[in-house]
Parts: structure tokens; sequence; C-alpha cells
């Protein structure tokens, strides 16, 4: 009898384990299963988690300014001494009686749009810089020393300085917006340039991609996120420097609205006007981060 040699089995083959989906793409299946009652209730659950916490936090600060400042010797008002003081200047923002004579949104209108024009050129100037000295290391040497003294020097140490040299108060506040907002824009600029993987430089190397291309194709989307975190970080500051330089050059703004009401001993108009200008700074902030997201294609930081 001859010894036969079988054939090996062949493993059996398993399943594929079935992973559960990632919670946001689960979360957005079964809302899109629910009925429309139930996915109303889900929308009106997202909107409470977002807003209560928020709206507890005001009434708890309400609360306990209006103690504290209620108690005798206090030096600053309640919220209802603010609403029975200012109440005229929150609801009718737009009056304009000449002169200096102006609801607050005129004043922040003007201020607006001296930022607007400084904020722009900083961001001009601070990513062509930025990107000059995240490229070149001789640039790098020779200007980086000079950029970290500079941007040591606070904002309103430039503006008797501006004054000085342009002997006119709107170019001076431009001019101290964009001295203040370039420093953040050209470092951040800088450290994304710097940043870039070296694979993509290695791709941009093999398919012989030089110039004009290299930094539209390859530098620019990969420093992009960076540079928008120093936009945002300028526009903040621009916005603070803003405020303070119109303290000093007077002229419809908020800034002089702030010293003008402070001078005229008005707490109250004080406290409206900041609020507004915190406001204000807070929609700066998400215009640029909002761009960010749309530009980077949600890399860049919310």
């Amino acid at each position: 009898m001859s010894a036969t040699v079988g054939t090996p089995k062949p493993a059996p083959v398993l399943p594929a384990p079935i992973l559960p989906a990632p919670v946001s793409q689960a979360a957005a299946q079964h809302r899109a299963l629910l009925p429309e009652p139930g996915r109303l209730a889900v929308r009106l659950r997202h909107v409470a988690s977002t807003v209560l916490p928020l709206l507890t936090m005001l009434l708890l600060i309400g609360g306990v300014w209006e103690l504290t400042a209620s108690l005798p010797g206090s030096s600053l008002p309640p919220p209802s001494k603010v609403w029975a003081t200012s109440h005229e200047l929150i609801l009718h923002p737009f009056y304009d009686r000449g002169g200096l004579d102006k609801g607050l949104f005129w004043h922040l209108l003007a201020s607006l749009q001296r930022v607007v024009v400084g904020f722009a050129l900083a961001a001009v100037a601070g990513v062509a810089l930025g990107m000059l000295v995240g490229t070149s290391s001789l640039a790098m040497r020779g200007l980086d020393p000079i950029f970290q003294v500079l941007r040591t020097v606070p904002p309103l140490a430039w503006l008797p300085l501006s004054l000085a040299a342009f002997r006119d108060a709107q170019p001076s506040a431009i001019f101290v917006i964009f001295i203040t907002a370039i420093w953040p824009v050209i470092i951040n600029t800088a450290v994304g340039v710097r940043n870039v993987p070296q694979d993509y430089r290695n791709v941009a190397r093999v398919i012989r991609l030089r110039g004009i291309p290299f930094f539209t194709k390859i530098i620019l989307p990969s420093a992009a996120p960076y540079i928008f975190t120093g936009l945002r970080i300028g526009v903040g500051l621009s916005w603070l420097a803003i405020v303070a330089a119109e303290m000093l050059i007077g002229g419809v703004g908020i800034g002089f609205f702030i010293w003008d009401a402070w001078n005229s001993s008005n707490i109250s108009d004080i406290i409206v006007a900041l609020i507004y200008v915190g406001l204000v700074g807070f929609v700066l902030d998400r215009i640029i981060a909002t761009a960010g997201r749309l530009v980077t294609r949600g890399t860049a930081g919310a």
C-alpha cells in the first residue's frame, strides 16, 4: 500500500471585523434616520448645550456685579444704573449731531477704518518679510535680531515718533496699527515656512518646481495655518492699539469716546463702550479664523 500525501487544508477565512463608525459620522447617520420632530429635538438640545452655559455665566457675572457694585462705598455703577444712565446710547447708536457728538456706531466705524488700512498693510508686508526670513538663512541672520528688538517696543511708544514724522493724527494712528500688527505676522510666517515638510521639498526638487510655482504650490499651502495664526494675533493687537492711540490723538473714534467719557466722569458710558469694543474684537477674530479655515480647508486653528 502506497502512502498518499494529503493536500493541506486551506486556512479558514475569517470575516472582516466591522469597525464602528466615527462618532461624528455615527451621530450624523443617527440624526438622518430620525423623524423630523426627533431631528428638531436634537438641534434644540445642541443649541441649548451651546447657549445655556454662556447665558448662565453672564447671569452669574451680572448678579455678582450688581451685588458688589450696590454696596456702600462702591465706585463703579451696577448694571441697573448703567442701563438707566446709558440706555439712550445703547438703543440709538446711529445718531449724528455733528462734530464729535456721534453715536457709538460712528466711533466704531472710524476706528475700524483705521484698523483695516493698518492691518492690511501689516499683513502684506508681514507675509512678504516672513517668507524672506523663512527661506533665506542670510536674511534670517540679518533681520531676525532687528525684528526681535523692535517688536518689544510698546505700541504707544511709536506714537510720538509717528506724529513727528507724519504731522497728522490719521496716518500716525495707521502707522501705530501697522507697527503693532506686523511682528506676529512676520514671526509666524517665518516659522511656517521653515516647518514645510522635507518630503514636499524633495517632491518639488524631483519635478523641478522652482520660483513662483514652488512658492504658490508648496510653501504657501504648507505655511498657511501659521500665517493665519499670525494674522489672528495681529488683528487683535491692532484693535488694542487703535483704542489706546485714539485716546491720545483725539478725533472721532472709540478710543477718544472712552477718554472723553472719562473726562466727563461718565463711567456708565465707558462700560457700554468697553462691551462694544470687546464684541467688535471678537467679531474681527472670528472673521480671520473663518477665512483661515476656508483657505486651509480646516487645518488652521479655530
